[in-house]
């Protein structure tokens, strides 16, 4: 995709990963950015940034999980600023709990925002990019969209459905001259690994590492861009010993005695607002 002089929307923008990638399309001369979060103040920090670049940047400060709400925002970003040619849903939530400690409300949030915000803005943006019959809107899951993860069930059963999403709209908006692209980084280094009780042995990518792989992902036409070599080294084990890689996950997971004594720990929210 060529993104010269063409609109962007990145939801999840105000931090980790969606600030990444909304400032790698500042570099790389996009015309105009549209920010999406709920944190209004991280998000006007952000807009400067770009706007310091020489971008056009709309912040739009909205909460995904609100269907209504994101309506009247998309409606109009799209009449104010013209139509958007790449979406980036990248909002998300992850809460770390060994299932049998899990609870209800953090499951639902992050179904929530997950899958439903993801779904309410892909619908919104892909509805008029089908009539305008231009665009390429970018899912973010994650390398536990292919490798589910003890302690993160709720969350790897989010991003699994998020391939599967964006795998069933990629061959219904192909005749509409719409691309879509899974982006699936491993463990990146935010501003929220601090809370990780994470694989042992596992090395994080920055943020800037994923914006930068998928910005080449998107120049090669790829539909699935894998971040990283230890996500491509886990996929291909997947595939070709998948017993190894279960004994892998066994030796290196958290320990779930470790979470039962402290199970205060994994009520944080992980990811938030774009990973």
């Amino acid at each position: 995709m060529n993104i010269q002089g063409k609109t962007a929307l990145v939801t999840g923008a105000s931090r980790g990963i969606g600030r990444a990638i909304a400032l790698e399309l500042a570099h790389q001369g996009i015309r105009r950015i549209i920010l999406s979060a709920r944190n209004r103040q991280k998000l006007a920090e952000v807009a400067t940034e770009i706007a310091a670049l020489g971008v056009e940047v709309v912040p739009l400060c909205c909460d995904l999980t609100r269907p209504q709400e994101v309506s009247i925002a998309i409606a109009q970003a799209w009449k104010s600023h013209g139509p958007i040619h790449l979406l980036v849903n990248c909002a998300g939530v992850a809460h770390q709990a060994p299932f049998l400690k899990t609870r209800l409300p953090q499951v639902q949030a992050e179904i929530d925002t997950n899958l439903i915000g993801l779904y309410t803005v892909t619908r919104l943006v892909a509805r008029r990019m089908a009539t305008q019959r231009e665009g390429c809107i970018v899912n973010v899951s994650s390398l536990m969209g292919k490798v589910a993860a003890p302690t993160m069930a709720t969350y790897s059963a989010t991003k699994f459905a998020i391939l599967g999403f964006s795998q069933a709209l990629r061959h219904e908006l192909a005749g509409h001259n719409v691309e879509v692209v899974a982006l699936l980084p491993s463990l990146t280094d935010t501003d929220m690994v601090r809370h990780f009780d994470w694989f042992r042995g596992v090395v994080p990518m920055t943020p800037q590492q994923v914006a930068q792989a998928l910005m080449r992902g998107l120049q090669q036409g790829k539909s699935e861009i894998v971040v990283g070599w230890q996500g491509r080294l886990a996929l291909w084990c997947d595939r070709l010993a998948p017993w190894f890689l279960n004994w892998m996950l066994r030796v290196t997971s958290p320990r779930i005695k470790r979470a039962e004594r402290s199970p205060k720990r994994f009520s944080t929210p992980l990811y938030q607002e774009g990973l």
